[in-house]
């Protein structure tokens, strides 16, 4: 089965680099920061677009100008790189040697994805990635899509995995069946809307979950 996962709050603890970053990146441009839920509440989106949802007031220049500021503050901040969450290098090593195709699907850009993947023992597991300035936002379901046609594969035959409702909108706008991460971004309350196959408290926890949905498919 294709497995896609997002990165930022799925796969690695980032939110708080990220929170801080923009806040200290608004300064930088000399504009208000915006509190941290407002800024936890636009995390997966694509960066530009996502600058735009909590300033609405700039304009299309400004924005990119705010962008800049806010990669220069997430570069310097990552020389100190992010945790991956508890259990997500066991058992990705355990999913792939399961024979499960492992992607990413990501609001992180090229660049950033990559720079990341090399700092980290875990890039050889994901045999592919769409980042978010290679194709459309989420919840545009456009970049799974991609990663499902390359396979050859339908969307019903893959899973996304995500902690916020962008990830599972883009899902479900698709048919693709989806799983939530209880302790990213978003709230339970908020992932459930997508009716996803289950919420997990633990990274751990997909492999029953992943094994209990593909049983019946198994026994047919």
């Amino acid at each position: 089965m294709l497995v896609i996962f997002d990165w930022d709050g799925t796969i690695i603890d980032s939110s708080d680099k990220i929170v801080t970053c923009m806040q200290q990146g608004a300064k930088n441009f000399g504009i208000e920061a915006r509190d941290a839920e407002e800024i936890r509440n636009i995390i997966g989106l694509e960066l530009s677009l996502a600058i735009a949802h909590l300033y609405p007031e700039l304009n299309k220049l400004a924005v990119e100008e705010m962008r800049a500021c806010y990669v220069q503050c997430f570069i310097e901040a990552d020389r100190q790189p992010c945790q991956l969450f508890s259990g997500v290098e066991a058992t990705l090593y355990a999913l792939k040697s399961a024979g499960h195709d492992l992607c990413v699907a990501t609001g992180k850009s090229r660049r950033g994805l990559d720079r990341v993947f090399a700092g980290l023992g875990i890039s050889a597991l994901f045999s592919g990635s769409r980042c978010a300035d290679e194709t459309a936002s989420k919840p545009d379901p456009l970049m799974l899509q991609q990663l499902c046609r390359e396979r050859g594969i339908n969307p019903s035959d893959a899973v996304m995995v995500g902690d916020t409702e962008y990830d599972l909108e883009m899902a479900s706008r698709i048919a693709m069946p989806c799983i939530g991460v209880s302790y990213g971004v978003h709230s339970v309350e908020r992932l459930m809307r997508w009716k996803p196959l289950s919420v997990v408290d633990e990274f751990s926890m997909l492999l029953p979950v992943l094994e209990l949905h593909q049983r019946p498919r198994l026994d047919h």
